[in-house]
């Protein structure tokens, strides 16, 4: 998971009940953040989906109880995500499944790590620069 902030400090945080009720927030704090780094409307479209689909990845393992944390970190052009749940039983995501298959076509990076009794997904979006047609 390097690729994802390495041993870097996040940036922002945001910790939320792992509930799906309040992916809206997660949602509009990733759309808000990939806004700031002058993400077109199409990347930060893809972005919002690709940050709601490995919340969902996660909700269904997390423990009862526990929270969401993802840490963002910001670097001019780039946007990565790391999301931890506490996930007692957890299993990795099912790399040949639809949610994964959209989430690596969305992000330019993705990976997920289990351990220590918590589940992981890291994911990042580095934009293709705009060119002028001109």
């Amino acid at each position: 998971m390097d690729a994802v902030g390495g041993s870097r400090r996040p940036d922002v945080e945001l910790r939320l009940p792992a509930d799906s009720a309040y992916a809206s927030v997660l949602r509009t704090t990733t759309a808000g953040l990939a806004a700031r780094l002058d993400f077109t409307i199409d990347d930060i479209e893809d972005l919002r989906i690709a940050a709601s689909e490995a919340s969902a990845l996660m909700l269904d393992q997390a423990d009862p109880g526990a929270d969401l944390l993802c840490c963002y970190f910001l670097d001019p052009g780039r946007l990565a995500l790391r999301l931890t749940v506490q996930a007692t039983t957890a299993a990795p995501p099912d790399q040949d499944g639809f949610a994964w298959q959209v989430l690596s076509t969305l992000a330019s990076e993705v990976d997920s790590e289990v351990g220590d009794g918590r589940l992981t997904i890291a994911l990042a979006m580095q934009p293709e620069p705009v060119t002028d047609g001109g």
